[in-house]
C-alpha cells in the first residue's frame, strides 16, 4: 500500500522504516498536512499524520477526491481530526491508544524537579563562574500534595512515582481508578477541589470540547498562593494569557509547559535564524524564570518512536489486509 506520511521528524523515520521493513511504500514529507498540501498524497490510499496535521473537513474533501481511505495518526489524541466527517467522506481513523506512559509521567516529574530546584538558572550561573546558591531554594516534594488531572495508563503510572516520593495524591476524571485509591492512596476529588488543595497540579486530559480551557482564570484564583502547574497533556487544556496573569502577579509559582494552544507552526521547527519571535504569548512565558517550556517533547523516548512506529505500521497491515482495525476511532 502507498501511504504518504506527513510532518516526518528526523527523529522518527528511522524506526518508521524499521517498522515497515518494506511492506509498504512509504512516502516521508516534512510538509504538515493540510488543505493546501493534500496534493501530496496523489496516488495514496493512505496517510500519517501527526499531533499538528490539520485534519479538518476541507482537507478530508481534498483527501477523499484523491482516493484516500485512511487517516493514520501516530499519537494517541485525535482532536486535530473531525470524525464526523472522515465517517461522511468514507475515511477510517486509526491511532496509536498507547506508546509509552512512562515516557510522558517520567517527563512531568522531570518539569516539576527542574522548576522546584531551579537546575536550569543553576546551570547557566555556573557556566558563568557563578557558584552562589542564593535565590536557588526549592521545597521538599515529599508531603506535599499532588494533583493528577487525568488518571489513565499516564497519570496511572505519575501517581506511582509520586506516591514512591511520599506526596498526598489527589484525582479527578470521569471514569475513576480504583486500584490507585488502593494501592497509592490517591483521592477523587472535583476539578475545583483539587486546584484548591494541590500544590503541584499536572495535567494529563485529551482535549475536547470539555477539556477546552479547563485551567482558566476562575480555576487559576481557585489555586494555592504559589502553586506549581505542569501541563503535558494538550496545549489547549490552558488559557494560556490566564497563566501569565497568574505568573504576574506571584498566584501561580511555576509553570512547565510542554504544549501550548497555539504550538502549530511553531513547535517541531527550528527559528533560530529569525529575527523576532512573532508569538508574543509565548514571548512573555519566555521571560519569566520560574517558567519551563518544552517543544512537546513529553513523549520523546526511543521506546515510545518504537512503539508507535510498530502500531502505525500493525494499523496500516490491518487495512491494507481487510482485518478487524482495533485501534479505529468511533465517531
Amino acid at each position: 500500500m502507498r501511504v504518504a506520511i506527513f510532518s516526518t521528524h528526523q527523529f522518527e523515520r528511522p524506526f518508521l522504516e524499521a517498522a515497515n521493513d518494506g511492506q509498504h511504500e512509504l512516502i516521508f514529507h516534512r510538509s504538515q498536512l493540510h488543505e493546501r498540501t493534500a496534493a501530496l498524497a496523489a496516488d495514496c490510499e493512505a496517510v500519517s499524520v501527526f499531533t499538528n496535521d490539520d485534519v479538518g473537513r476541507t482537507t478530508l474533501e481534498q483527501l477523499a477526491k484523491q482516493s484516500v481511505k485512511l487517516i493514520a495518526l501516530r499519537s494517541a489524541g485525535y482532536n486535530n481530526v473531525d470524525l464526523e466527517a472522515a465517517n461522511e467522506l468514507g475515511i477510517r481513523v486509526v491511532r496509536v491508544p498507547a506508546y509509552s506512559p512512562y515516557a510522558v509521567a517520567e517527563f512531568a516529574v522531570t518539569m516539576m524537579l527542574t522548576l522546584n530546584r531551579r537546575v536550569i538558572r543553576a546551570h547557566h550561573r555556573i557556566t558563568d563562574l557563578n557558584f552562589s546558591l542564593d535565590g536557588l531554594t526549592g521545597f521538599d516534594v515529599h508531603g506535599k500534595t499532588a494533583g493528577i488531572v487525568g488518571t489513565g495508563k499516564i497519570g496511572g503510572i505519575l501517581a506511582r512515582i509520586l506516591h514512591g516520593f511520599g506526596c498526598e495524591l489527589l484525582g479527578t476524571d470521569p471514569y475513576p481508578n480504583e486500584a490507585l485509591t488502593k494501592d497509592y492512596g490517591l483521592e477523587y476529588v472535583e476539578i475545583d477541589v483539587l486546584c484548591q488543595r494541590a500544590d503541584v497540579i499536572f495535567l494529563l486530559l485529551p482535549l475536547n470540547e470539555d477539556t477546552h480551557y479547563l485551567i482558566n482564570a476562575e480555576r487559576i484564583r481557585q489555586m494555592k498562593p504559589g502553586v506549581m502547574l505542569i501541563n503535558t497533556g494538550r496545549g489547549g487544556l490552558v488559557q494560556t494569557t490566564a497563566v501569565v496573569d497568574g505568573l504576574k502577579t506571584g498566584h501561580i509559582g511555576y509553570f512547565g509547559m510542554d504544549v501550548y494552544e497555539e504550538e502549530d507552526g511553531l513547535f517541531f521547527e527550528d527559528h533560530s535564524d529569525e529575527d523576532l519571535l512573532q508569538d508574543d504569548t509565548i514571548a512573555r512565558l519566555m521571560s519569566f524564570r520560574n517558567v519551563l517550556i518544552t517543544s512537546h517533547q513529553a513523549f520523546l523516548t526511543d521506546t515510545a518512536l518504537r512503539n508507535i512506529a510498530e502500531t502505525t505500521i500493525e494499523n496500516l497491515s490491518a487495512f491494507s489486509g481487510g482485518k478487524d482495525l482495533t485501534n479505529e476511532v468511533q465517531v
